[in-house]
């Protein structure tokens, strides 16, 4: 007999490196309009094959089309593209304080923007979001003072977190969005629990969960699946699939599942793909979802297809990893273009108002800048008290903490 051959190990590759030409022939897009739009109270086993499609509105021409089109009227379409206009316009603001030193640290949405805001138009107040560090758009959306997410970025003295967190890890129970952690993957345990919690109390209100490709590699990941499919926890959970973790490919976390969503299906949970650079796409997709979990029908996985144009961080250079002009070849476009031209096509935009509203928007993220810097910068301005290091932890401060504040004269 031969000798058996030794045992090796397989280590997913990306299909391009840099220097090599960008490619996404292997990404499987569905023509706009043609994945059906099931009834609320479907079935999971009914559904299996919307976890290898990509649900999508709009077609290369602009048109919302399809049974997952109109759910949202003009006006609500404008407002959504101002939102992320204004979420594009607050990224390069705030990007260009990091490099000028006003911030330590700063994470960009470039391409990512419908995601986030998108959904957040498809709760309700009270709704509670457990994001990463990439769904901005939630607050923005939301309404919350951009002042007040940049006196955060800044860590000045009118920082409402004062201090304790780091850039961009915003906080706002009145705004439905749980304060982010860096440690991934914790967002979807959270947010199964809290909606477990929300169905205990008898409550209306549910949860939404945020988890990019790179964490559903946590065993968090699979706990909250377990958890929600098993208690039908009232909460929609969120992959954002954006091609690259922190300088990982996304076939690292996916192993052999085909696609992330497919993983719901060994938990019995409906799971969807839906094109995440289309603003109506999903909105729609969200609203489905947000009303099974409302209706006690259960969770809902959502994998959202998208592309992170820029770096991971600040602290990141993606030509290491990736081709250069890898965002250009991808091919579901930009999400502001593609609702400004949907928009224009249907004769409630123009070229015109949209130069006007981005000089708007503009003005008034340097505005709020201008405003938040009055109260400080990382090198410059106020800073937080000392005193609040020792605030708001203990109900009673114990004894060694009163003797540390007492030290340091606070």
């Amino acid at each position: 007999m031969s000798e058996p051959e030794p045992l090796r190990l397989h280590v997913p590759e990306p299909e391009v490196r840099p220097g090599d030409e960008p490619d996404f022939s292997h990404v499987q897009i569905p023509k706009a309009g043609s994945v059906p739009r099931p009834e609320i109270d479907v079935d999971p086993r009914e559904i299996r094959d919307l976890a290898y499609s990509i649900i999508r509105v709009l077609n290369r021409q602009g048109e919302a089309v399809g049974p997952w089109a109109g759910t949202l009227t003009e006006e609500e379409l404008r407002d959504g593209l101002r939102h992320m206009m204004t979420l594009r316009a607050f990224d390069a603001r705030m990007q260009n304080a990091q490099r000028q030193g006003k911030t330590s640290f700063y994470m960009q949405h470039m391409g990512e923007e419908a995601v986030s805001c998108a959904f957040r138009r498809a709760l309700e107040p009270g709704d509670m979001n457990f994001p990463t560090y990439r769904q901005a758009g939630l607050l923005i959306a939301g309404g919350y003072p951009m002042v007040e997410m940049m006196n955060q970025i800044f860590s000045n003295e009118a920082d409402p977190l004062k201090g304790r967190q780091l850039p961009i890890m915003y906080s706002s129970k009145e705004h439905g969005f749980f304060s982010i952690s860096g440690n991934l993957a914790t967002q979807f345990i959270q947010a199964v629990g809290w909606a477990m919690a929300s169905a205990i109390s008898r409550d209306t209100r549910i949860a939404a969960g945020w988890i990019g490709d790179g964490s559903t590699a946590e065993s968090d990941f699979h706990a909250a699946l377990v958890f929600a499919s098993t208690y039908r926890a009232p909460v929609v959970l969120n992959i954002v699939n954006n091609q690259w973790a922190i300088s990982t490919y996304q076939g690292i976390a996916r192993g052999g599942s085909g696609t992330f969503a497919a993983r719901g299906h060994g938990f019995g949970i409906p799971s969807l793909r839906v094109d995440g650079n289309d603003y109506l796409a999903v909105h729609a997709v969200a609203k489905w979802a947000v009303e099974r979990a409302r209706r006690n029908l259960g969770p809902t996985l959502i994998e959202h297809v998208t592309y992170r144009v820029g770096a991971h961080s600040s602290s990141d250079d993606p030509s290491a990893y990736r081709p250069k002009t890898e965002s250009d070849a991808w091919p579901l476009g930009d999400p502001v273009i593609r609702l400004k031209n949907h928009l224009i096509r249907i004769g409630a935009w123009s070229d015109e108002r949209h130069t006007q509203a981005e000089a708007e928007i503009m003005d008034g993220v340097v505005a709020a800048q201008r405003e938040a810097e009055k109260h400080g910068t990382l090198h410059s301005g106020g800073k937080p008290s000392t005193r609040d290091m020792f605030e708001g932890v203990y109900a009673t401060m114990p004894p060694h903490l009163r003797r540390q504040r007492q030290k340091a004269g606070v």
